[in-house]
């Protein structure tokens, strides 16, 4: 029996306007294979959010699962780092 360890990711909450739904913008580094460059990559992946915790700008951690919509294919596993809200 094996037992798959589900994939995470760190990112960016850049919109959370939808019902349970956040957009998270995940950001890795490459290098160039050709040229050796240090290059950024980005994916907004959009990711399930039950409680509607997170607002954007957060710092969070989210957890690949099975297929939740025709999108969403993460969970929110954890807010690392919430925004400082301005009044």
């Amino acid at each position: 029996m094996t037992t798959l360890k589900a994939r995470t990711e760190t990112g960016l909450v850049v919109s959370s306007k939808r019902d349970k739904s956040i957009t998270v913008l995940v950001e890795r580094k490459v290098k160039h294979p050709l040229y050796k460059k240090i290059l950024r990559r980005s994916s907004r992946l959009q990711a399930h959010d039950q409680d509607n915790i997170c607002s954007d700008g957060d710092l969070v951690v989210i957890q690949e699962c099975r297929p939740l919509s025709k999108t969403k294919s993460w969970n929110l596993l954890r807010v690392e780092k919430k925004v400082q809200e301005i009044n």
